[in-house]
């Protein structure tokens, strides 16, 4: 397993962060493996995966490049720089673009782990692999980025409350499998074998991304990256559960898609992250939810979470959803 020695003054200052490059290079991979978790991504393959497949047909340099850097067990460090904090999709490809090309080629080598092809002993690989990522966001990624980045926000407040309720531990143990605390100021980042690394006293920073998958990067020994899959409610769900017709037309379309998003219990801060609606429209919504018994709330540490009731749940049902 591959674990790193965190002190706990490294990991009280670390942070979420939320990055563009990050999400595309997430979606690069799921285009890559060609098969979704959830209806949701089924969905969105559906719609993207011929558009990626005709591109690396008629560039097979680039095809050979994907496959070598996405490697079974290790990723091409230069395809994924460690996320900062407030970066846009252009200044993360920037990085990716300037990545000297023997640098790309010895990534590459890692993540074959076994000689560089041929067609790969070029020095346009940070370029090609840019243009790619460039047409992940623009064609897959930039149209949805709203709604992705109010998930992202959503499952960044779910997080912080967990830390809050629960503390870092528990936080470590469900980012994504190969995760977990192991006590003695060691986390466990993943489930391959590799040399353990002292990264106390570096930036640490935890990315979500919602496609299910996830990665580690690093740069030097000054900043590390937890790249995981946000909260698989948050995800999938915004995507699988529409408003019915009839729902909306008696409740109002917003506030039955609060009712409906509350088949698992969220703050009113995730369902103005998920929704986009402003915090005194959700709440006007939930006191009426409240008021006819659709929706409860309770308390979890320092936080409210609301979900249906069981009239709520007949509700929804009854309406097709």
């Amino acid at each position: 397993m591959g674990w790193w020695q965190v002190n706990a003054d490294t990991l009280a200052r670390s942070r979420f962060v939320l990055s563009p490059l990050a999400e595309t290079f997430a979606s690069l991979k799921l285009l890559h493996a060609g098969v979704g978790a959830h209806p949701g991504e089924r969905d969105w393959l559906r719609a993207h995966l011929p558009g990626y497949r005709a591109l690396l047909a008629a560039d097979p340099v680039t095809g050979l490049l994907v496959r070598a850097g996405l490697g079974r067990d290790w990723i091409a460090d230069f395809l994924t720089p460690t996320p900062l904090d407030g970066e846009s999709f252009e200044e993360g490809v920037a990085r990716v673009r300037a990545a000297r090309p023997e640098e790309a080629r010895a990534h590459l080598v890692l993540s074959l782990a076994g000689p560089l092809p041929a067609g790969l002993d070029r020095d346009d690989l940070p370029e090609r692999a840019a243009a790619l990522l460039r047409y992940v966001w623009e064609e897959t990624v930039r149209p949805d980025w709203d709604r992705r980045r109010r998930v992202l926000e959503a499952d960044v407040v779910a997080r912080t409350v967990q830390v809050s309720r629960s503390g870092w531990a528990a936080v470590l143990d469900s980012l994504r499998p190969g995760t977990r605390w192991l006590g003695g100021s060691r986390f466990q980042v993943n489930r391959h074998e590799y040399p353990p690394r002292e990264i106390s006293g570096a930036e640490l920073v935890f990315v979500p991304v919602t496609p299910k998958t996830g990665w580690v990067s690093w740069e030097g020994r000054e900043r590390y990256a937890v790249v995981y899959p946000c909260t698989g409610v948050l995800a999938s769900q915004h995507d699988r559960h529409a408003v019915p017709t009839g729902l909306g037309a008696l409740l109002g379309s917003a506030r039955a898609g609060v009712l409906v998003l509350l088949g698992a219990p969220m703050s009113t801060s995730q369902l103005v992250a998920v929704t986009g609606q402003g915090l005194g429209s959700v709440g006007r919504h939930l006191r009426v939810l409240l008021d006819a018994g659709l929706v409860e709330r309770r308390r979890a540490g320092r936080s409210v979470l609301y979900a249906r009731t069981a009239a709520g749940e007949v509700l929804v049902e009854a309406a097709g959803t």
